[in-house]
């Protein structure tokens, strides 16, 4: 009976090391399968979880990039606490024309309804010069407006052809399905960015790519401006909108 009981409490006191272990396996390997890792960041930042702290480190080219990094992962379940240890390293200046150009390919990356992979991105004293295929004028368009968004571009030249796929071809330029960390993480990124919104008063959570909005809006423009940008991140399928407006 000793020997039972012996072995019970072993079981006992190891059991959260386990549990915890597991915990960490999946929070790194979630972290490293996330779009915003593999597709945004390029996999340059590296993920190590201890009992749910996880600890990042790496290089990236701005700190847009480190906290995009850091957001990722706060919003994985298991994680208790990041500490971001990323390091900043660029050739290019900030607001120069490659950084322009960085900017750029990065938001046609995360938008929803264009395509990084067929646009080619010149910057030259502030212009930014689009070349490249659509498969529609909506598309062509649809870069060219998220090209100026961007700091510091002074004026767009979109020189993208349109080229109407083959038929039977598919027209989704989703390329592959985005996982909810990393669309949570790009919201609330174009939320912040935007200064129409009240990102600090909005929560965002993602389930199955259906993006849940709560908090308060100043008006009703406000309101249907986040419902907007949230539709307008790549990967999402629907947004859910309950923010309450301000009487």
């Amino acid at each position: 009976m000793k020997t039972y009981t012996r072995l019970a409490l072993i079981l006992v006191a190891t059991l959260p090391v386990a549990l915890f272990a597991s915990t960490d396996s999946k929070i790194e390997d979630a972290a490293k399968a996330s779009y915003n890792y593999h597709t945004v960041l390029e996999g340059r930042v590296h993920v190590k979880s201890n009992d749910g702290v996880v600890t990042l480190s790496g290089t990236v080219l701005d700190r847009d990039d480190k906290a995009l990094a850091e957001d990722t992962v706060e919003n994985l379940p298991g994680v208790v606490r990041v500490n971001n240890e990323i390091e900043i390293k660029s050739d290019v200046a900030e607001h120069s024309d490659g950084w322009i150009a960085l900017k750029v390919r990065g938001q046609l990356l995360v938008k929803a309804n264009v395509s990084a992979t067929s646009t080619k991105v010149d910057v030259k004293d502030g212009i930014v010069t689009l070349t490249g295929t659509a498969i529609n004028i909506a598309q062509k368009d649809l870069t060219g407006i998220y090209a100026k968004e961007i700091d510091n571009v002074k004026s767009v030249r979109n020189e993208i052809v349109v080229v109407a796929p083959a038929p039977g071809t598919s027209t989704s330029t989703a390329g592959e399905i985005v996982d909810d960390a990393s669309i949570t993480s790009q919201v609330k990124y174009s939320l912040l960015s935007h200064r129409a919104t009240s990102a600090l008063s909005t929560k965002v959570v993602t389930e199955n790519a259906v993006v849940n909005i709560s908090g308060v809006a100043d008006s009703d423009a406000e309101k249907a401006l986040v419902t907007k940008l949230a539709q307008d991140t790549r990967g999402v399928k629907s947004v859910v909108n309950d923010m309450t407006v301000r009487g």
